[in-house]
């Protein structure tokens, strides 16, 4: 769902974070596209518009939208992070031609047989990435 500026503002503020100009720029990035979107993709699409935020200022930033559970860390594999603005819970294709991560809804997986915790755990969430790719690769 695309956000306006004002709601974006206000989304921030909710969550205990002073909306600075970079910050909603971040945010508008992240929540108007409704895409998993990497930290590099981000600083592209901010400085596109305005050509003044910094590698780091984009990753403080994504760091403390997760510390204040605003986005999600969606992690491929060592080298490819995404950071995904729907924070119910779902999970997702992984298409290794394209790089395109998308969306499965929870309720089309059924987990089942979880090994016990160990004592005093609790469960904070079950990530499940499904990997894909063309399969004309495999008629080559």
């Amino acid at each position: 769902m695309p956000y306006t500026r004002d709601q974006l503002v206000d989304l921030l503020r909710r969550r205990g974070i002073n909306p600075t100009h970079q910050r909603i720029e971040i945010a508008c990035a992240l929540f108007s596209r409704g895409e998993h979107l990497s930290a590099d993709q981000i600083l592209a699409i901010v400085n596109d518009r305005h050509s003044e935020t910094s590698k780091a200022t984009v990753y403080n930033t994504l760091n403390l939208f997760l510390e204040k559970k605003l986005i999600r860390e969606v992690i491929v594999d060592p080298n490819k992070v995404f950071y995904d603005p729907n924070t119910e819970p779902h999970y997702h294709f992984y298409n290794s031609d394209t790089g395109e991560l998308t969306d499965i809804e929870a309720n089309r997986i059924e987990v089942s047989g979880l090994p016990q915790l160990p004592e005093g755990m609790v469960t904070d969430g079950v990530d499940i990435i499904v990997r894909v790719r063309s399969a004309r690769a495999d008629r080559d």
